[in-house]
């Protein structure tokens, strides 16, 4: 991967945090869906299926894109592969707040992907039921792995959220999935927990925009700003965590940064 300002550094409990930086949005998406098509290769290859984890939100928009298009769309045997929702809006999948509705329009409409093994979070009608059933449904589904997702993508948002859980309203800590009540919005949502994503194997940050550097670079270096965001609850099972930023979202970052200290 051709980021630049790429650094790692190994945390407590185990985790390596890596960022890789790239000079725009476009470069980052191509970088993204790069990763995703190695690790879906993998997957299949090791253990023949990839069980994957959707942003929501528009950043991974071009991300999907690309991933439709060649060369990406004929190197991945989406026969093998699950999709499932890191968190939703509780609205219709044709609503455009839906982050179904973007993920099936980008890439699940254009690519050989079977119905079946797309695992939607419809709770437009039943948060609570959904939850169960989500739950349920991620339980059975990685019995017996080494761990859940085999890549898990989020998003982060300027205040410091990830997935729908957001500063001040974290979920408990049992539950893999969770139902959100955000004041102002007229809708609830559905997220998946730490408890459900710290599963995976891999945990792939995309945040691009000018708008994000403050809260990239406050989760990253652990600032009391951000010591309710959701970001440091996140240790994947594997213990890594890759964050790929644009230039604009990385421009608060020093070269030295260290994070979660």
């Amino acid at each position: 991967m051709s980021g630049r300002g790429a650094t790692g550094e190994e945390v407590p409990g185990g985790r390596q945090v890596r960022v890789e930086v790239f000079p725009d949005s476009e470069r980052l998406s191509a970088a993204a869906a790069s990763l995703v098509a190695a690790q879906a290769i993998e997957a299949i290859r090791a253990r023949g299926r990839f069980l994957w984890a959707l942003a929501g939100g528009t950043t991974p928009a071009r991300t999907y894109e690309r991933l439709a298009e060649p060369p990406h769309r004929e190197q991945i045997d989406w026969g093998k592969v699950e999709v499932f929702f890191g968190d939703e809006r509780c609205v219709p999948p044709a609503d455009p707040r839906s982050n179904y509705r973007l993920a099936e329009e980008k890439l699940i409409s254009r690519v050989p992907l079977p119905a079946a093994q797309v695992h939607r979070l419809a709770c437009a009608s039943d948060p609570e039921g959904e939850a169960r059933r989500y739950e349920g449904l991620l339980r059975r589904t990685f019995q017996g792995r080494p761990w859940g997702f085999d890549l898990a993508l989020l998003g982060l948002g300027a205040d410091g959220h990830t997935a729908s859980l957001f500063p001040g309203l974290l979920p408990p800590a049992g539950p893999w999935v969770a139902v959100v009540a955000r004041p102002g919005e007229d809708f609830r949502r559905l997220t998946l927990t730490p408890a459900a994503l710290n599963q995976s194997r891999l945990l792939v940050f995309l945040v691009t925009g000018r708008e994000k550097a403050e809260a990239l670079q406050a989760v990253l270096k652990g600032e009391e700003a951000m010591a309710d965001s959701p970001v440091p609850l996140l240790r994947p099972r594997a213990g890594e965590i890759l964050w790929l930023a644009d230039r604009q979202a990385a421009a608060l970052l020093p070269l030295d940064w260290t994070p979660f200290r």
